[in-house]
C-alpha cells in the first residue's frame, strides 16, 4: 500500500515535471483588469434633464444624483444639460415635476427622495401617493419621469443605516441613468417612425 502511494506521488511529481514550463521562459502578462468602458448610441438631438430631489436626508439621497450624473454623462448627456432642484421633501416632488415637464423644456424628470417611517404617518401611503402622482404626471404631459424615490420597510437613524443607504442610493442613481437614456432613445426612434409614417 505504500509503495502505491509512493508511485503515485512520483507519477504526480513527473507529471507536474513535464508540464512545467521551462524556467528561463518568461511569465505570462496578467489581463487588463479593467474592461474597456462600454460605448452607448447617441441621440439624434440634444437631451435636457431635470433632476428634482429631496433635501430629506439630503446625504443619503445626493449618492443617487452623484451617480446619476457619471452615469448620464457616460451615456452622452453631459452634465451641463442636467438641471438640480431640491425640494423640501419627497411628497413635493409631483407638483414641481409637473410645472417643470409643462415647459417643455426637459426631455425626462428624475425624482430621488428617501421616505421613510418617522412613526406618526404610514410611511407607504406617501410613497405610493408621489408613485401615483408622478405616473400622472407622465401620462399627462408626455414627458417621461423616472422615480428613484425609495420606501424601505426598516430605516433606523443609525450610521450602519446611513451608510446602507448611501451605496443603495448610488446603486439607483446607476439604474435611473440608465432607464432614462434607454426610454429617450426609444422614444426617439419611436417618435421618428411615427412622423416617417412607419407605424
Amino acid at each position: 500500500m505504500n509503495q502505491m502511494l509512493q508511485d503515485s506521488i512520483d507519477t504526480t511529481t513527473d507529471i507536474a515535471t513535464e508540464t512545467a514550463p521551462p524556467a528561463d521562459t518568461p511569465a505570462a502578462s496578467p489581463p487588463d483588469e479593467s474592461p474597456p468602458a462600454p460605448s452607448h448610441p447617441r441621440f439624434a438631438k440634444p437631451q435636457r434633464v431635470a433632476f428634482v430631489q429631496s433635501a430629506w436626508h439630503h446625504d443619503v439621497v445626493a449618492e443617487c444624483r452623484i451617480a446619476f450624473l457619471d452615469e448620464i454623462e457616460a451615456r452622452h448627456i453631459p452634465r451641463d444639460r442636467v438641471d438640480i432642484f431640491e425640494v423640501p421633501g419627497s411628497f413635493e416632488i409631483p407638483l414641481h415635476a409637473q410645472l417643470l415637464a409643462k415647459t417643455r423644456r426637459y426631455t425626462a424628470i428624475v425624482a430621488a427622495g428617501l421616505v421613510v417611517d418617522g412613526g406618526i404617518y404610514r410611511h407607504e401611503f406617501v410613497a405610493d401617493t408621489v408613485i401615483k402622482a408622478l405616473m400622472d404626471v407622465q401620462l399627462r404631459t408626455e414627458v417621461p419621469v423616472f422615480s428613484a424615490v425609495l420606501t424601505p420597510q426598516q430605516f433606523h437613524e443609525t450610521q450602519a443605516h446611513f451608510e446602507f443607504f448611501r451605496k443603495h442610493f448610488a446603486t439607483k442613481g446607476v439604474e435611473v441613468a440608465t432607464a432614462c437614456a434607454e426610454t429617450l432613445l426609444s422614444l426617439e426612434r419611436l417618435r421618428s417612425q411615427v412622423a416617417a409614417g412607419i407605424i
